[in-house]
């Protein structure tokens, strides 16, 4: 009697099940509203993730496992002839915490001092979460005047590492990792 399906066949239906849970799965997180300025004395960024809370993620956070969203961010100063100039290499996170018993989010944001943030609507501390606003990168004075300029900033879900055997029940959690793509702002101070 022959098998039902044959090494060929498997192979085509391993290849389906996994572009299908690729289709299912995949993250179209991306940094939106990047926006390079600067006050009297320091060069700022301003940006927002969109796109990166999914199903599994929210039910991950109302479980209470935080969640990390870094920003890194990078300032270089563009050279003709040489390897450009690094600058500024900043990472910068947002973390959220359901509390169960308080019926509250918590979110603390390293490049607003840290002091947490609390809100009872989701809505809200998913605003907190996805926002940079006014990052200092560097003061003015170690730019030079007509100099160019490279901002490149991307986000990523960090990582979590679970306790013992926990990661077994919550397999969802690696479900929704994500990384924007690089992108890069060219500016001349």
């Amino acid at each position: 009697m022959k098998p039902f399906i044959n090494r060929k066949t498997g192979v085509w239906l391993l290849g389906i099940i996994f572009f299908v849970q690729n289709l299912c799965f995949a993250q179209d997180a991306s940094l939106t509203n990047i926006i390079v300025t600067n006050t009297r004395d320091d060069l700022l960024v301003y940006l927002k993730v969109e796109d990166a809370f999914r199903e599994e993620m929210k039910t991950a956070i109302f479980s209470g496992v935080p969640t990390t969203f870094s920003f890194f961010i990078k300032l270089y100063k563009v050279r003709n002839l040489w390897p450009d100039k690094k600058i500024a290499d900043i990472k910068s996170t947002n973390t959220i915490k359901y509390n169960n018993l308080k019926e509250e989010f918590v979110v603390t944001r390293s490049w607003d001092g840290g002091r947490p943030q609390i809100t009872q609507s989701f809505a809200e501390a998913r605003k907190l979460m996805a926002v940079i606003d006014s990052l200092k990168v560097v003061t003015l004075s170690k730019l030079e005047k007509g100099g160019r300029y490279q901002i490149t900033a991307e986000a990523e879900l960090s990582k979590i590492t679970l306790p013992f055997y926990l990661h077994y029940i919550l397999f969802f959690v690696s479900l929704w990792d994500f990384e924007t793509d690089l992108y890069t702002i060219d500016f001349i101070y």
